[in-house]
């Protein structure tokens, strides 16, 4: 868990000393993403400010987390499909996330 925030420290640290591209960026935030379950809300509310001020669209990730309380999504949520819409009830602050489903 250590290890986690140290690494979170320094990406955030390269970010704001600009000594880091787009392209690194992206890439940083697929290796963030791929970990998200151990992910506190702060970090990736840190994470998404980071994303904005790079214009770095987060596409599908945004589904990862619950963006009210921004708690990772830990797959025990309440789901609802009905009328080409997912309905997701997070479980920590008990809001409701809709999505369009494209077919």
């Amino acid at each position: 868990m250590n290890e986690y925030r140290e690494l979170f420290k320094d990406l955030v640290a390269k970010i704001f000393m600009k000594k880091i591209s787009k392209t690194e960026l992206t890439q940083e935030l697929k290796d963030f993403f791929d970990k998200i379950k151990s992910k506190s809300p702060k970090e990736i509310k840190r994470i998404r400010k980071l994303a904005m001020g790079q214009n770095i669209p987060l596409k599908e990730k945004r589904k990862l987390f619950c963006r009210f309380c921004l708690n990772p999504y830990s797959g025990k949520e309440k789901i609802r499909i009905k009328n080409k819409n997912k309905i997701v009830e997070c479980l920590h602050c008990k809001k409701i996330s809709r999505w369009k489903i494209n077919s």
